[in-house]
């Protein structure tokens, strides 16, 4: 495997050594104290903003260069936007209109009074930065916003942008979601992305330092990969230190190219038993101070193809809680470990 280092500077790479050294088995975690096995992220929300937060979806218009025809067309091979997005599942409002409605959807079930704006579909930075600025700051201005999270690509982050999100995250939270899903090549070539991991080494390297949450989005059960090679990608994540990441379980919705796929046999969608053994191991593996966003992913009923299991979040939360108890283990025992030898 080709190994590619990004560049840091003395100042980040000692940053890197005393986060990682406060956040090993020398220090307890917080979470770890409050019982937890992972740094989940609604703890870490409640620890930062003293009460309960969630996120409110926003759909901002935007498109993806893999779609556009500017790096290829299509899309990737398993999105479509409308499953994973409640708010493009809905006919587009202002920015405004969407959060109020989004936070009357989330005030149905949980009792919370602070959000953070999440531009979730599509590639929410790539546009010109006046664009950027409007629409972030429209978000920011609802009174019970606190914060944005941006989900976007590797490849569309230019240093103009940066910028932008530097000046941002000076003045409120602020996460950022790139999704490099894999760091094997074949994987994204397999879907679809326009890009190739040189192109995530090369954002991380371009955002450090900038005041901003770093997350990365992975998902597990491509079509390939084998647990050494899911576990490669942890490992690498964890080399790199982030602030986060986001755990999904590859999985079909309908009419897109991965159900044509999974519909005629060519692909076939990790069981929940290897999934769950696969989250644990990459858990195991990632630096303690890490936060998890999310463990799996899933699509709404009418939209998903397979796999079922992955419909049943608190059966999931279950058999992970099951599987961490029976190794007795918990996020970051392993972390630094190069092998299972």
């Amino acid at each position: 495997m080709r190994y590619v280092a990004i560049p840091v500077s003395a100042a980040d790479k000692l940053a890197l050594v005393a986060r990682h050294m406060k956040s090993t088995n020398l220090e307890t975690p917080a979470w770890r104290s409050a019982g937890l096995r992972y740094h989940a992220y609604n703890f870490f929300l409640r620890q930062k903003f003293g009460q309960r937060i969630h996120k409110v979806s926003i759909d901002a218009g935007f498109t993806c260069p893999n779609v556009d025809g500017t790096v290829t067309t299509g899309g990737c091979t398993f999105c479509d936007n409308r499953s994973f997005s409640p708010s493009r599942r809905q006919p587009r409002m202002k920015i405004h209109d969407q959060i109020d409605e989004g936070i009357r959807r989330i005030q149905r079930r949980y009792t919370a009074e602070r959000f953070l704006a999440y531009f979730q579909p599509a590639t929410n930075t790539y546009a010109p930065v006046e664009r950027l600025r409007s629409v972030y700051g429209e978000a920011l201005a609802h009174e019970q916003i606190v914060g944005l999270a941006i989900g976007t690509r590797p490849d569309c982050v230019p240093d103009d942008v940066l910028a932008l999100l530097e000046e941002i995250a000076g003045r409120t939270y602020l996460a950022v979601e790139l999704g490099v899903q894999t760091m094997h090549d074949r994987s994204l070539d397999w879907m679809n992305r326009g890009h190739h991991y040189d192109a995530f080494l090369d954002a991380i390297g371009r955002s450090r330092g900038r005041g901003f949450e770093i997350c990365a989005h992975l998902i597990l059960g491509l079509p390939g990969e084998s647990r050494d090679d899911m576990l490669a990608t942890a490992r690498e994540m964890a080399r790199l230190g982030l602030d986060a990441v986001k755990l999904h379980n590859l999985y079909a919705v309908k009419n897109t190219p991965l159900a044509d796929q999974v519909a005629a046999g060519e692909v076939r969608l990790i069981d929940r038993d290897a999934y769950v053994r696969t989250v644990v191991d990459v858990l195991e593996l990632l630096p303690p101070g890490c936060v998890v966003e999310r463990v799996s992913g899933d699509a709404p009923p009418d939209y998903l193809v397979g796999p079922a299991w992955c419909l049943d979040k608190p059966g999931l939360r279950v058999a992970l809680e099951a599987e961490f108890a029976r190794r007795d283990t918990w996020q970051g025992k392993k972390f630094g470990v190069m092998s299972d030898e």
